[in-house]
């Protein structure tokens, strides 16, 4: 399996997704419940979406399960990133250190080896997305932050390799990347979802009232989490996980762009030498 330029250019859209969902809940005021909205449009999105694709087959569902308790922490560590810190900052971060570690363990866990382009793309690509995490944030109430911002991110990371993994190796025992991704959608929000409804027990017309405020924001962030996540998982059928993965983190661009442009936050120099080598990055992928 390699990386076609059909499925380049189907990454590339799905990470401007995914930057552009993240981007939605960096600027709003309550971030638990936004996600936790954006979760819910998710659950109702997915009833018609397995009505027409059927459920996956058995073999895939321990891996649905999996990812499900795996994505509370990711939507935990989520949340308490952008409440700490910029998303030119925590978004880079997270991104960027997730597909090393897959790389890392694609070979044992998924029987892929990456060849020495490849490997090069992958460095390429997280040493991009780290330099645009490490550089200069402007200063506002939350640069005390900073450390705190960049642990969850970090921590999050680790989370994002893990249901990588389990998801590469979840879509393919389906068969049925359409089935795969209607399932997710339904059992990944749902403990988060429930979580959250929990530690608001005693708000609920609070968060009625939040809902019915902000339920066009959450649909719009419904549609990019699950467009983008589709179209990798999709891709994963047809090219190394681990060169997905690395591909998929292209948003740090789009996040950079949306940082500057709607949520002013500085694009310097090093940002700048950030994005080159994100760039470099994806095309030794693409061509490895």
């Amino acid at each position: 399996m390699t990386l076609t330029g059909p499925v380049v250019l189907a990454v590339l859209f799905g990470a401007l997704l995914h930057a552009s969902w993240n981007a939605l809940i960096k600027s709003s005021r309550d971030k638990t419940l936004d996600t936790a909205l954006i979760q819910a449009a998710g659950v109702l999105l997915a009833l018609p979406l397995l009505a027409a694709t059927g459920l996956p087959p058995t073999r895939a569902w321990p891996y649905i399960a999996a990812s499900a308790l795996v994505h509370v922490g990711y939507f935990t560590a989520l949340t308490g990133a952008y409440r700490y810190g910029d998303l030119g900052l925590t978004y880079p971060v997270m991104r960027g250190s997730a597909p090393l570690l897959v790389a890392l363990g694609s070979e044992a866990l998924l029987g892929e080896s990456l060849s020495p382009l490849a490997w090069v793309g992958v460095a390429g690509t997280c040493t991009g997305v780290l330099l645009l995490g490490l550089s200069p944030t402007r200063l506002h109430a939350s640069q005390g932050h900073r450390g705190k911002a960049l642990r969850f991110a970090l921590v999050n990371a680790v989370i994002i390799a893990l249901y990588t993994g389990i998801d590469g190796l979840g879509v393919r025992a389906s068969g049925n990347a359409a089935a795969y991704v209607a399932a997710l959608c339904l059992f990944d929000g749902l403990p988060y979802l429930l979580l959250v409804l929990w530690r608001h027990r005693g708000r609920r017309q609070a968060v009625l009232d939040h809902a019915a405020r902000r339920w066009k924001i959450g649909l719009a962030g419904t549609l990019a989490l699950t467009g983008s996540y589709g179209i990798a998982l999709w891709a994963m059928t047809h090219a190394p996980v681990a060169s997905v993965a690395a591909l998929r983190e292209t948003s740090v661009l789009f996040a950079a762009l949306i940082g500057t442009l709607w949520l002013r936050e500085p694009f310097g120099r090093q940002r700048a030498l950030g994005t080159l080598a994100v760039m470099a990055g994806v095309m030794a992928l693409r061509f490895g």
